[in-house]
Protein backbone atom coordinates (compact mmCIF):
# COMPACT_ATOMS: atom_id res chain seq x y z
CA UNK A 1 0.00 0.00 0.00
CA UNK A 2 2.88 2.30 0.72
CA UNK A 3 4.05 1.19 -2.78
CA UNK A 4 1.26 2.91 -4.40
CA UNK A 5 1.15 6.05 -2.57
CA UNK A 6 4.65 6.66 -3.15
CA UNK A 7 3.51 5.93 -6.86
CA UNK A 8 0.83 8.49 -7.00
CA UNK A 9 2.59 11.30 -5.37
CA UNK A 10 5.74 10.07 -8.09
CA UNK A 11 3.20 10.52 -10.58
CA UNK A 12 1.55 13.66 -9.28
CA UNK A 13 4.26 15.60 -9.63
CA UNK A 14 5.54 14.33 -12.95
CA UNK A 15 2.70 15.92 -14.05
CA UNK A 16 2.52 18.84 -12.46
CA UNK A 17 6.54 19.18 -13.61
CA UNK A 18 5.37 18.62 -17.21
CA UNK A 19 1.77 20.61 -17.46
CA UNK A 20 2.91 23.49 -14.99
CA UNK A 21 5.29 25.11 -17.34
CA UNK A 22 3.07 24.92 -20.70
CA UNK A 23 0.41 26.42 -18.43
CA UNK A 24 1.65 29.31 -17.77
CA UNK A 25 3.07 30.20 -20.85
CA UNK A 26 0.03 30.03 -22.50
CA UNK A 27 -1.41 32.14 -19.60
CA UNK A 28 0.80 34.70 -19.81
CA UNK A 29 0.60 34.54 -23.84
CA UNK A 30 -3.04 35.17 -23.40
CA UNK A 31 -2.94 37.62 -20.71
CA UNK A 32 -0.20 39.45 -23.10
CA UNK A 33 -2.39 39.43 -26.16
CA UNK A 34 -5.64 40.28 -24.25
CA UNK A 35 -4.14 43.38 -22.41
CA UNK A 36 -2.49 44.89 -26.49
CA UNK A 37 -5.66 44.13 -27.87
CA UNK A 38 -7.71 45.53 -25.22
CA UNK A 39 -5.39 49.05 -24.76
CA UNK A 40 -5.48 49.18 -29.09
CA UNK A 41 -9.05 48.90 -29.17
CA UNK A 42 -9.72 51.57 -27.23
CA UNK A 43 -8.03 54.02 -29.17
CA UNK A 44 -10.57 53.12 -31.96
CA UNK A 45 -13.69 55.54 -31.89
CA UNK A 46 -16.64 53.45 -30.89
CA UNK A 47 -18.66 53.82 -33.45
CA UNK A 48 -16.31 51.97 -35.55
CA UNK A 49 -16.16 48.88 -33.34
CA UNK A 50 -18.51 46.62 -33.63
CA UNK A 51 -21.09 45.37 -29.86
CA UNK A 52 -20.12 42.18 -30.35
CA UNK A 53 -16.33 42.06 -31.60
CA UNK A 54 -13.66 38.75 -31.29
CA UNK A 55 -10.90 39.41 -29.58
CA UNK A 56 -7.30 40.00 -31.55
CA UNK A 57 -8.95 43.02 -33.33
CA UNK A 58 -6.41 45.46 -31.66
CA UNK A 59 -3.56 42.61 -32.01
CA UNK A 60 -4.13 42.65 -35.50
CA UNK A 61 -4.67 46.39 -36.10
CA UNK A 62 -1.22 47.17 -34.05
CA UNK A 63 0.57 44.55 -36.71
CA UNK A 64 -0.90 46.11 -39.50
CA UNK A 65 0.04 49.24 -38.12
CA UNK A 66 3.66 48.31 -37.50
CA UNK A 67 3.87 46.63 -40.62
CA UNK A 68 2.80 49.82 -42.59
CA UNK A 69 5.28 52.05 -40.83
CA UNK A 70 8.00 49.28 -41.89
CA UNK A 71 7.18 49.57 -45.24
CA UNK A 72 7.13 53.49 -44.89
CA UNK A 73 10.23 54.19 -43.57
CA UNK A 74 12.12 51.77 -45.97
CA UNK A 75 11.42 54.25 -48.73
CA UNK A 76 13.31 57.60 -49.14
CA UNK A 77 9.99 59.55 -48.35
CA UNK A 78 9.63 57.55 -45.27
CA UNK A 79 13.03 58.02 -44.25
CA UNK A 80 12.99 61.57 -44.62
CA UNK A 81 9.79 61.86 -42.25
CA UNK A 82 11.64 59.67 -39.78
CA UNK A 83 14.84 61.66 -39.48
CA UNK A 84 12.65 65.06 -39.22
CA UNK A 85 10.75 63.36 -36.61
CA UNK A 86 13.90 62.59 -34.83
CA UNK A 87 15.25 65.81 -35.13
CA UNK A 88 12.61 67.37 -33.60
CA UNK A 89 12.14 65.11 -30.77
CA UNK A 90 16.01 65.24 -29.95
CA UNK A 91 15.29 69.68 -29.94
CA UNK A 92 13.15 68.74 -26.20
CA UNK A 93 15.01 68.49 -23.13
CA UNK A 94 14.44 65.55 -21.39
CA UNK A 95 12.33 63.93 -24.16
CA UNK A 96 15.38 63.32 -26.15
CA UNK A 97 17.59 61.76 -23.51
CA UNK A 98 14.71 59.02 -22.91
CA UNK A 99 14.06 58.70 -26.97
CA UNK A 100 18.03 58.15 -27.53
CA UNK A 101 17.94 55.64 -24.65
CA UNK A 102 15.08 53.83 -26.01
CA UNK A 103 16.26 53.59 -29.75
CA UNK A 104 19.63 52.36 -28.82
CA UNK A 105 17.91 49.57 -26.71
CA UNK A 106 15.79 48.76 -29.41
CA UNK A 107 18.00 49.06 -32.13
CA UNK A 108 20.38 46.64 -29.99
CA UNK A 109 18.15 43.78 -29.81
CA UNK A 110 16.41 43.60 -33.13
CA UNK A 111 18.63 45.19 -35.52
CA UNK A 112 20.93 43.79 -37.73
CA UNK A 113 23.46 43.51 -34.76
CA UNK A 114 20.94 41.97 -32.39
CA UNK A 115 23.33 38.98 -32.37
CA UNK A 116 26.09 40.50 -30.53
CA UNK A 117 24.19 42.17 -27.83
CA UNK A 118 25.20 39.68 -25.41
CA UNK A 119 28.32 39.29 -26.45
CA UNK A 120 30.16 36.32 -24.09
CA UNK A 121 29.26 35.05 -21.20
CA UNK A 122 32.00 35.55 -18.11
CA UNK A 123 31.94 34.97 -14.52
CA UNK A 124 32.32 38.26 -12.41
CA UNK A 125 32.85 38.96 -8.77
CA UNK A 126 30.20 39.99 -7.52
CA UNK A 127 27.89 41.30 -5.57
CA UNK A 128 31.19 40.66 -3.44
CA UNK A 129 34.74 39.52 -3.23
CA UNK A 130 34.47 35.22 -3.23
CA UNK A 131 31.21 35.69 -4.59
CA UNK A 132 30.65 34.97 -8.63
CA UNK A 133 27.95 35.46 -10.85
CA UNK A 134 27.03 34.90 -14.59
CA UNK A 135 27.58 38.39 -16.29
CA UNK A 136 27.71 38.99 -20.14
CA UNK A 137 30.23 41.30 -22.21
CA UNK A 138 28.23 43.82 -23.74
CA UNK A 139 29.21 47.23 -25.63
CA UNK A 140 32.56 49.40 -25.50
CA UNK A 141 33.63 51.46 -22.47
CA UNK A 142 32.85 54.78 -22.85
CA UNK A 143 36.37 57.06 -22.94
CA UNK A 144 35.90 59.21 -19.92
CA UNK A 145 34.91 56.29 -17.70
CA UNK A 146 38.52 54.39 -18.88
CA UNK A 147 40.15 57.30 -18.13
CA UNK A 148 39.19 57.39 -14.64
CA UNK A 149 40.26 54.20 -14.00
CA UNK A 150 44.33 52.33 -13.71
CA UNK A 151 42.85 49.07 -14.80
CA UNK A 152 42.02 47.93 -18.47
CA UNK A 153 38.11 47.50 -18.16
CA UNK A 154 35.11 45.82 -19.92
CA UNK A 155 31.44 46.96 -19.91
CA UNK A 156 29.36 43.33 -18.19
CA UNK A 157 25.89 43.42 -17.98
CA UNK A 158 24.89 40.91 -15.04
CA UNK A 159 21.26 39.94 -15.33
CA UNK A 160 18.96 39.41 -12.39
CA UNK A 161 17.53 35.54 -11.77
CA UNK A 162 14.79 34.44 -13.36
CA UNK A 163 14.21 37.47 -14.86
CA UNK A 164 17.25 38.51 -16.96
CA UNK A 165 15.41 41.61 -18.24
CA UNK A 166 16.61 43.65 -15.50
CA UNK A 167 19.88 43.55 -13.96
CA UNK A 168 23.40 46.21 -13.41
CA UNK A 169 26.22 47.41 -15.58
CA UNK A 170 29.51 46.90 -14.21
CA UNK A 171 32.60 48.32 -14.94
CA UNK A 172 34.81 45.33 -14.73
CA UNK A 173 38.57 44.96 -15.07
CA UNK A 174 39.62 43.14 -17.93
CA UNK A 175 41.97 40.71 -15.30
CA UNK A 176 38.71 40.20 -12.79
CA UNK A 177 37.14 38.41 -16.16
CA UNK A 178 36.83 34.72 -16.13
CA UNK A 179 35.40 33.85 -19.71
CA UNK A 180 32.69 30.70 -19.66
CA UNK A 181 33.02 28.08 -22.84
CA UNK A 182 29.19 27.74 -22.92
CA UNK A 183 27.38 30.19 -25.45
CA UNK A 184 25.15 32.80 -24.25
CA UNK A 185 21.96 30.81 -24.74
CA UNK A 186 22.98 28.28 -22.70
CA UNK A 187 23.86 31.03 -20.03
CA UNK A 188 20.70 32.48 -20.09
CA UNK A 189 19.10 28.82 -19.39
CA UNK A 190 21.34 28.77 -16.18
CA UNK A 191 20.13 32.20 -15.08
CA UNK A 192 16.24 31.53 -16.21
CA UNK A 193 16.40 28.20 -14.43
CA UNK A 194 18.24 29.46 -11.60
CA UNK A 195 20.39 27.39 -11.78
CA UNK A 196 18.27 24.10 -12.24
CA UNK A 197 19.25 23.45 -15.74
CA UNK A 198 22.77 23.69 -16.85
CA UNK A 199 24.02 22.74 -20.48
CA UNK A 200 25.32 19.87 -21.41
CA UNK A 201 29.47 19.47 -21.44
CA UNK A 202 30.59 20.19 -25.04
CA UNK A 203 34.34 19.64 -25.71
CA UNK A 204 34.02 20.42 -29.54
CA UNK A 205 32.47 23.63 -28.77
CA UNK A 206 34.71 24.61 -25.68
CA UNK A 207 37.99 25.85 -27.22
CA UNK A 208 35.82 28.07 -30.07
CA UNK A 209 34.18 29.98 -27.12
CA UNK A 210 37.59 30.04 -25.40
CA UNK A 211 39.33 31.58 -28.53
CA UNK A 212 36.32 34.33 -29.14
CA UNK A 213 36.38 35.44 -25.31
CA UNK A 214 39.92 35.87 -25.53
CA UNK A 215 39.60 37.91 -28.79
CA UNK A 216 36.88 40.16 -27.12
CA UNK A 217 39.03 40.48 -23.96
CA UNK A 218 42.16 41.77 -26.10
CA UNK A 219 39.52 44.13 -28.11
CA UNK A 220 39.69 42.72 -31.38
Amino acid sequence: MAKKKHTLKTYLFTGLLVTAPVAMTFYLAIKLFLYIDSRVTALIPAKYVPEYSLPGVGVFLLLVFLIMVGMLTANIVGRSLMKFGQNLIEKMPIISGIYNAFRKIFETLLGPGKNTAFRQPVLVEYPRKGMKTIAFLTGPVYREIQEKSDDALVSVYVPTTPNPTSGFLLYVPKKDITPLKIGVDEALKIILSMGIINPDDKPARKKAFQRKAKSILRGK
